[in-house]
């Protein structure tokens, strides 16, 4: 699933996924450049708490984003599929200026909003420059492919990650969260062996990526952002690896970048906080 098109006049929204674990009580960062982002007083936020089991995680986030002065902010109580087809929602969807997607179970995210006019919406208003954040299970399903579920604290090893469709905001990254807290590394490699066309993010608690219109990715929050480009790897043992046996991987490429890091998705360079950047066109991506 390829990005909405983005009409010649347009730019693209940023998509910006958070490693869960947000501050939402002191400085809360990362929601208030959130909230700017979407037009600060005159912002107009939609929040999709589907992921989350809590009937309190809507409100909680109407809250948060009230407090930091958005003009406007309302949740979806999207619970069934049958929710996504109600025309009232799509309205919100329409004329929202910031879409926030929270966290929960992806799976039960994509089992509810995929392939629903919910998802059309949110790709399209993306597309036309509406920014749409996610935390955790929020984060996860913006790429194409998903990282679904497996084991955390483990070596990279065949079935140690499932992987599911996403909603496709972007086709060049697969994104996991909790990524430092819950030991991911492991997983996430396994994910960018099976196509290393894709950029693993790693993202942990309290920590976003704000990937913008430029394919540019800016660090904001108190953790990191692992990135791992396997596009020159040298060998894979993926291909024909039997069920639980460790993977070779060579050849692989690691950097771990903190708050004020940018990294070009592109030309696949990271810049530390105040240098400037070089752009290049690098390789034919879409993000």
């Amino acid at each position: 699933m390829c990005p909405a098109p983005v009409a010649d006049e347009s730019a693209r929204g940023f998509i910006i996924p958070i490693g869960g674990g947000e501050d939402r009580v002191k400085e809360m960062q990362i929601h208030r450049r959130f909230v700017e982002l979407s037009g600060g007083a005159d912002a107009d936020i939609v929040v999709i708490p589907t992921a989350s089991m809590l009937e309190e995680t809507g409100p909680d986030y109407n809250r948060i984003f009230s407090s930091l002065g958005a003009g406007k902010v309302e949740f979806l109580p999207i619970s069934r599929r049958s929710d996504c087809n109600n025309p009232e929602f799509s309205e919100k969807l329409d004329n929202a200026t910031g879409i926030f997607m929270t966290g929960g179970n992806q799976l039960r995210l994509s089992a509810i909003l995929g392939g629903t006019l919910v998802v059309t919406k949110i790709r399209r208003r993306n597309a036309e420059g509406v920014p749409v954040a996610g935390t955790s299970a929020g984060a996860s399903i913006m790429s194409e492919h998903m990282v679904a579920g497996g084991q955390g604290n483990e070596s990279p090893a065949e079935g140690t990650v499932t992987l599911a469709p996403g909603i496709g905001l972007t086709n060049a990254v697969i994104i996991d969260q909790h990524f430092t807290q819950r030991n991911r590394l492991g997983r996430l490699l396994t994910a960018s062996s099976f196509n290393p066309f894709l950029l693993g993010l790693g993202i942990d608690e309290d920590t976003a990526a704000f990937i913008g219109p430029d394919d540019m990715l800016e660090v904001i929050g108190s953790g990191t952002v692992t990135i791992v480009d396997a596009s020159e790897m040298t060998h894979s043992s993926m291909w024909d690896a039997k069920p639980g046996q460790a993977l070779s991987l060579l050849g692989l490429r690691l950097d771990v970048l903190g708050e004020g890091c940018r990294y070009d998705l592109k030309a696949r360079v990271g810049y530390p906080p105040d240098d400037p950047v070089v752009y290049s066109a690098g390789p034919d991506t879409d993000a």
